[in-house]
């Protein structure tokens, strides 16, 4: 008996010494991704001629416009405010040579589709980046504290991914290449206190507890949506990833003061593209994914304390506010 459970203790331990070992083989690629997956020069040029970003005007979206055209692609940049993005496409157009054309949409309102699809049209696509994305509120606070835009929120976080993947898919599809982003939170990776509706809206898993938070039903979905769509499409060629950083300095953080975690958004955005191979869901750079691999050895119980919620309320707001920048 005593040697059957020392046999049994040697191969559990050498199985997680195996896991482990794995793991750390895995994560090499973040920290050496030119050797170990390096992509070719012509990568993004080779799926097609034009580059789609949701979300453009500013942000990340305009960081994703500006790094697919240096790469060679003509750049469809889609988002609310035509005067911004008139702006940024003259710059894109002037700084890389490439063409961009620009297409107003509130992607809070369902009725921008059908134009959208009509300023697609005759364009072959190779890359589209779901980016557009709104925060209920810049800073931490309970449900009933924050504005109530559900609506607008889940039309802009949620709907706005389904409906441009179907658009651009269809075409990918027949030429049998493509690649779709899907930009998400590494605050979406866990239910999270206090950002309750953002973390539901840009969820990258699913929770045990559907019932305790509004937010599983509503994007418990992105990294669902994409993985789903990805077994369904890879075989045909084209590549669907969930992009889920974690602090980038945008209007949307308030200009969050650049640091080890916090990444400029073409920081963030040069190192991600380096990634499109590596995964189904990527946290978008190393420091990222260092941080994450550091958060999923936290007990969800931790989180959901009400000591830590009342730290965050009050210690984390005071640090956020003193790390904004004016533009």
């Amino acid at each position: 008996m005593e040697d059957y459970q020392h046999q049994l203790l040697m191969v559990t331990g050498g199985l997680i010494c195996f896991c482990a070992l794995v793991k750390c083989i895995r994560f090499m690629k973040y920290v050496l991704p030119y050797t170990w997956s390096a992509l070719p020069q012509a990568f993004f040029r080779s799926l097609g001629e034009w580059a789609v970003v949701t979300g453009a005007g500013d942000g990340l979206g305009k960081a994703y416009s500006f790094e697919l055209a240096k790469r060679g692609l003509n750049v469809v940049m889609i988002s609310r405010t035509l005067e911004k993005l008139q702006r940024v496409a003259t710059e894109i157009e002037q700084a890389t040579g490439q063409k961009v054309k620009v297409i107003q949409a509130d992607f809070t309102r369902n009725s921008v589709y059908e134009n959208i699809e009509k300023g697609l049209q005759g364009l072959e696509i190779g890359v589209l980046v779901n980016n557009v994305g709104m925060l209920h509120n810049p800073l931490p606070c309970r449900f009933l504290n924050a504005p109530d835009v559900d609506e607008n929120l889940v039309n802009c976080n949620i709907i706005s991914a389904t409906k441009m993947t179907r658009i651009i898919l269809k075409q990918m599809e027949p030429r049998q290449k493509g690649l779709i982003l899907n930009l998400s939170s590494g605050l979406g990776t866990f239910p999270c206190p206090l950002y309750t509706m953002y973390s539901a809206s840009k969820a990258v898993n699913l929770f045990a507890n559907v019932a305790q938070q509004k937010m599983c039903l509503e994007k418990a979905f992105i990294c669902t949506f994409s993985k789903a769509l990805q077994a369904e499409y890879r075989a045909k060629g084209i590549i669907i990833q969930v992009v889920a950083p974690y602090g980038v300095s945008t209007p949307m953080t308030m200009h969050q003061k650049p640091g080890l975690i916090t990444k400029t958004a073409e920081e963030f955005v040069s190192e991600s593209l380096d990634y499109v191979t590596f995964g189904d869901e990527i946290f978008g750079c190393l420091a990222h994914e260092i941080l994450a691999c550091v958060l999923r050895l936290v007990p969800l119980w931790v989180f959901h304390s009400d000591r830590l919620q009342e730290a965050v309320l009050h210690l984390f707001t005071s640090y956020l506010k003193k790390r904004w920048r004016k533009p």
